[in-house]
């Protein structure tokens, strides 16, 4: 058997490639019957179908950034249930870089139901770092030295 915290890095890796496929169906079918996702935005989309409906027209109409991220910590809170943080950054269509200004941190809450791992809470929450520009910073240099 799979090491619980691989599982669960597994799943957000999944949920991350989704995004960069621009893969509405992907990305929700993630989600257990009742799991959330809060956007960058705040948005908030609950069970498989909203967060499809919610995010499809996204895909379609925009040119979306890809994610670039790093898993900073998985916690296991029981056998069933494992929190796992993650940075983000985004780079834009067509350029090489990411673009400091929509950097982001992920918390994602995945549940163990018959065997196997769905998201329960999937949140996008903008790390600005209001007033602290070297941690916005120091976030982005991190990031960057994944696309090395």
């Amino acid at each position: 058997m799979m090491d619980i915290t691989l599982e669960v890095q597994a799943v957000y890796q999944q949920l991350i490639e989704a995004w960069n496929r621009r893969s509405a169906s992907g990305m929700a079918e993630l989600f257990d019957e009742d799991g959330e996702s809060i956007g960058f935005d705040g948005s908030q989309s609950i069970g498989a179908e909203e967060i499809f409906m919610h995010l499809n027209p996204i895909f379609e109409d925009h040119p979306t950034a890809r994610f670039v991220s790093k898993v900073k910590s998985v916690q296991a809170l029981s056998s069933d249930i494992v929190l796992l943080r993650a940075i983000a950054g985004m780079v834009p269509p067509q350029q090489s870089d990411i673009n400091p200004n929509v950097n982001t941190l992920h918390t994602l809450l995945v549940v163990r139901i018959d065997e196997k791992w769905r998201i329960k809470l999937f949140q996008n929450t903008p790390a600005q770092f209001h007033g602290r520009p070297k941690l916005v910073k120091q976030m982005t240099e991190e990031l960057r030295e994944l696309l090395r």
